[in-house]
C-alpha cells in the first residue's frame, strides 16, 4: 500500500523557501467558490502576486454557478479587492462529455479524477500562456475531496509545462476546513451544499431534507 504524502508539509516547505525572495513569483490560483477560498488566502496571501482562475463549468445548474462566482466576487471586494479574476466561458453540456461515461461513479472516485484533470489542465495552459510561475487550487481544503489526486494530477499535468511550477497544498489540515467555517460565517457567505457537478446534484436532491451534502 502506497504510504500517502504531506503535501501540507511540502506547501510549509516551500512558502518558507519563498520567504527570501526578491520578488513575489506570480502564481495563478484555481478557485471552485468563495467559501473554499478563504483559508487558502490566509495562507498564501504574503507569498505571490496572486490572480485566481474561476473555470468551473463542472457547476450544474448555471444558476448555482453565478452564485457562487458572485460569492466569490462578493468575498474578494471584502478582503482583496485588487486580485484580479479570470473567468471562462460556461458551458456544462460540453464539458460533461468526458464525465458521462462516468456518470454512475459514487463520489470522490475516477468521475472526480477526471474533472479534476480538465480544470487543472485549463488552468496549467492558462497559466503557461500568461507567464505565470505558480498554479495551484483551493479544492484540497475540502473534506471530500481526495488531497492526494488532486496533487498526484496536478505534479503529472506539471511536466508538460515546465515553466510552471505545481502550488502543493493540502489546505484542510491543521484544521483549515474548521477555520474556514468561522470566516464563512463571519462574511455571512452562501455556503453550497453539493460539489456542483450535475450528477452530486442529482444524489443532493435524492437525499432526504434534514441531510446535507458538505463541500
Amino acid at each position: 500500500m502506497k504510504n500517502n504524502i504531506n503535501y501540507e508539509k511540502k506547501l510549509e516547505f516551500e512558502l518558507d523557501f519563498l520567504k527570501n525572495s526578491q520578488k513575489k513569483p506570480k502564481l495563478l490560483l484555481h478557485v471552485c467558490c468563495g467559501p473554499c477560498f478563504t483559508i487558502p488566502y490566509e495562507i498564501i496571501k504574503e507569498y505571490f502576486d496572486l490572480t485566481l482562475f474561476f473555470n468551473n463549468s463542472n457547476i450544474y445548474p448555471k444558476n448555482e454557478h453565478d452564485r457562487r462566482l458572485d460569492e466569490l466576487k462578493k468575498y474578494m471586494s471584502e478582503v482583496c479587492p485588487n486580485v484580479p479574476l479570470i473567468t471562462t466561458e460556461y458551458n456544462n453540456d460540453l464539458y460533461n462529455i468526458d464525465l458521462e461515461p462516468r456518470a454512475n461513479d459514487k463520489e470522490g472516485h475516477e468521475r472526480c479524477r477526471i474533472c479534476f484533470k480538465k480544470r487543472l489542465s485549463e488552468g496549467f495552459e492558462y497559466a503557461s500562456k500568461h507567464g505565470f510561475d505558480y498554479y495551484g487550487t483551493v479544492m484540497t481544503i475540502s473534506r471530500y475531496k481526495n488531497a492526494q489526486d488532486i496533487n498526484q494530477i496536478g505534479e503529472e499535468l506539471q511536466k508538460k509545462y515546465p515553466t510552471i511550477k505545481w502550488l502543493y497544498a493540502d489546505f484542510k489540515k491543521n484544521n483549515g476546513y474548521e477555520k474556514s467555517l468561522l470566516i464563512i460565517k463571519e462574511h455571512k457567505m452562501y455556503l453550497q451544499e453539493y460539489c456542483g457537478c450535475k450528477y452530486s446534484f442529482e444524489a443532493y436532491k435524492n437525499k432526504p431534507k434534514n441531510a446535507k451534502i458538505d463541500l
